[in-house]
């Protein structure tokens, strides 16, 4: 918490040392801050709702909810503040416009980062990791010379479309999903079942009853059939298997830093004798909003783009879960693991943890191939970045050339992991990309 504030304290300083460089005039001894929508505020905000998720243990298809709900909210209020944006109110399923008046006085770049955590409060069991957060970016501001007039017409307008986009929120079946008959393993050879050492029971079986935002249904983009089981030694599943273990067998220093990196497990456990410990790791949908952060701040995006790429990348994860989730619960594919343990070697191990849930599509390589699109569209087709958003989970950074680039990564990583065959990635990525576009397709934000 220290060095989060630290961090913060840093930001701030430069937020408004920015401000003032570009036009706060003092009167009377008293700044005046201009309202220029500066876009750090919201950058940060995502970072604190990053902490809270890490800190809760959601599921991928959860933190992806709870992602597009906050940046629907921090989109619709930099729309009342920017005439070339175009609101999503009657583009997303179920969505109408908030009727809140605009304030004269209101800092959008405030009131988006206060609509984005009073948001994402709503979803977390850490509340008070948010409102931490945001006492002490109030507390700064006021202090750099923000007035009480603006803080309190941004707060208000904030959390007003906060209130808007929660009320919209229940409106998607979530809360039906969570009620529904848990998954019931199918004692059949082929079908998945809970893997050693935790045995944890399948996650979101029912997501597909969600509603999605623009996709027609879960289904729209349902993939190729997952591959035939069989444990004939000469068929094709037998041997996707073998490329598993033999792949796993053989992972160059590079192939091993790639799975690691794209790991994203916030499942992941450590083992010692009798003792489990949890590793605490970002959901692989916090990973790619953390990639919108780095590229919106390596671009010098504007609050009003920078909510676009927030708004626009979590819409694409979520609506990229509800496609893949209704595979896995359709085809219930075994996991590598298991399958290779009961029918090639006994004692084999993939590199990383094997997630709980049905192996077919990669949902790595679904959201990661949608989300590509999405940042590429905005932010251009040879975008290099560093991508620094696992440094704070002990990893090192990593360069990349482009989004694609990082896309085919993060879904080969998952084979090198050991937790997927081939087609899992390979579909999975044409299915991320067919999702990817159908949102760049159906969603307008610029007139």
């Amino acid at each position: 918490m220290f060095l989060h504030r630290l961090r913060l304290n840093t930001f701030l300083f430069l937020f408004v040392s920015s401000i003032c460089l570009f036009g706060c005039r003092n009167v009377d001894n008293k700044i005046i801050q201009p309202r220029l929508s500066n876009p750090e505020l919201l950058h940060e905000a995502t970072l604190a709702l990053e902490n809270a998720l890490v800190n809760d243990i959601f599921t991928p298809p959860v933190a992806g909810r709870i992602y597009a709900y906050a940046s629907i909210a921090a989109y619709e209020v930099a729309v009342n503040q920017d005439t070339t944006l175009v609101s999503l109110a009657g583009q997303l399923k179920g969505f109408g416009r908030s009727s809140v008046p605009i304030d004269p006085q209101i800092d959008f770049g405030l009131a988006a980062a206060i609509a984005y955590l009073k948001t994402c409060k709503t979803f977390i069991y850490s509340e008070s990791l948010i409102l931490d957060f945001q006492g002490t970016m109030l507390e700064e501001l006021k202090l750099k010379g923000m007035s009480d007039e603006i803080l309190i017409a941004s707060v208000k307008y904030g959390e007003e479309v906060a209130d808007h986009v929660i009320e919209y929120s229940k409106t998607d079946n979530y809360a039906l999903s969570v009620t529904m008959p848990r998954y019931t393993v199918k004692k059949l050879m082929g079908k998945w079942s809970p893997t050693a050492p935790d045995y944890m029971d399948a996650v979101d079986p029912n997501w597909r009853k969600v509603r999605p935002f623009i996709l027609d249904s879960a289904s729209q983009f349902a993939p190729p059939k997952a591959p035939v089981f069989s444990v004939d030694k000469q068929s094709d599943f037998y041997r996707l298997a073998r490329e598993v273990v033999e792949v796993s067998r053989d992972l160059s220093d590079e192939q091993k830093a790639m799975a690691n990196f794209w790991d994203c497990n916030p499942f992941a456990t450590t083992h010692e004798g009798h003792v489990m410990v949890g590793v605490k790791k970002i959901s692989p949908g916090a990973h790619w909003v953390g990639i919108a952060r780095t590229a919106s701040r390596a671009a010098k995006a504007n609050l009003s783009k920078s909510a676009e790429a927030y708004a626009l990348i979590s819409i694409t994860l979520f609506e990229g879960f509800i496609s893949c989730w209704d595979e896995k619960y359709r085809s219930e594919l075994i996991r590598p693991e298991t399958y290779i343990n009961s029918y090639i070697d006994t004692r084999w191990k993939p590199f990383l943890s094997t997630p709980p849930f049905p192996e077919y599509t990669s949902g790595h390589s679904v959201i990661s191939a949608s989300s590509a699109q999405v940042l590429t569209h905005l932010y251009g087709d040879n975008f290099a970045y560093i991508d620094s958003v696992e440094v704070d989970y002990g990893l090192p950074p990593r360069s990349f050339k482009s989004f694609d680039q990082a896309s085919d990564q993060a879904a080969m990583s998952r084979l090198y992991g050991g937790i997927h065959y081939r087609p899992a990635v390979e579909n999975g990525i044409a299915q991320g990309k067919a999702v990817g576009q159908w949102v760049l397709n159906k969603v307008k934000t610029r007139k």
